[in-house]
């Protein structure tokens, strides 16, 4: 039985993504559900897709709502599925496609899915690269134990990731909603940075890069965290000398 669901942004990402565009959904907004729908036409038990990027510590969940997931765990119990069968069997259904790796499945399918979330039953990490470098990653969340199976590169094409790197089952428990819900304060902090990094580079006469690196320093040798520093910096530029 194939289920399509609607993934919607989380409360969370629905506001990072309207600081980035100036409303909600925008460019980006438009891009990743568009991107959500075609993953969902080759995954149709999708519940969950989250991309990262690394270095600026950002993370944008959609996701099935609770009732719909609610919805599904209802149609399953009425006709059955892998869902239910690998509950009532207590097994769990994997390919064993690397019985030695160390991200090899096996190694960690029964402890993961017993702590995994509500209608999580498979997942697919891939990481999305740069020259080479790691710069982001791509997380997807299905209801099934092997929505994924066989379907990396189309899956990874869609999303502009690196099927080669693709590891199944390494987060049940959908952790990346947590990261998602802490990206709008994170929008805020990178804010204060590069308004901080202005003042310095006023100050300093000097570039972008090395303004950053100065206030990384002070921070290093304070021993206080940069964006504290960086609201220092930029105090006396506020209109009303608040703290945050």
């Amino acid at each position: 039985m194939s289920v399509t669901m609607p993934l919607e942004p989380l409360p969370e990402t629905g506001r990072a993504l309207a600081s980035l565009a100036g409303l909600v959904g925008g460019p980006f907004g438009d891009e990743l559900a568009g991107r959500a729908e075609q993953v969902e036409q080759v995954v149709p038990h999708l519940v969950g897709l989250s991309v990262a990027a690394v270095r600026e510590g950002l993370t944008f969940t959609l996701a099935a709502t609770q009732e719909h997931i609610a919805l599904l765990d209802a149609v399953q119990y009425i006709f059955g599925g892998p869902c239910v069968d690998a509950a009532l069997q207590g097994s769990t259904m994997h390919g064993g496609d690397n019985p030695e790796g160390l991200l090899n499945e096996q190694r960690w399918a029964q402890f993961a899915r017993a702590s995994a979330a509500r209608g999580v039953m498979s997942t697919l990490s891939l990481p999305v690269q740069d020259e080479g470098r790691v710069v982001g990653s791509v997380n997807l969340y299905a209801a099934t134990p092997d929505a994924f199976r066989g379907k990396e590169t189309r899956v990874a094409a869609i999303m502009g990731a690196w099927a080669a790197g693709a590891v199944h089952n390494a987060d049940l428990s959908f952790s990346t909603r947590e990261a998602a819900r802490l990206t709008p304060q994170r929008l805020a902090d990178l804010n204060v940075l590069d308004q901080a990094v202005g003042v310095v580079m006023a100050a300093r006469e000097v570039d972008q890069a090395r303004a950053r690196e100065i206030i990384a320093d002070a921070a290093r040798q304070a021993g206080q965290d940069e964006v504290h520093v960086a609201r220092e910096v930029i105090r006396p530029f506020r209109d009303d000398h608040s703290t945050p």
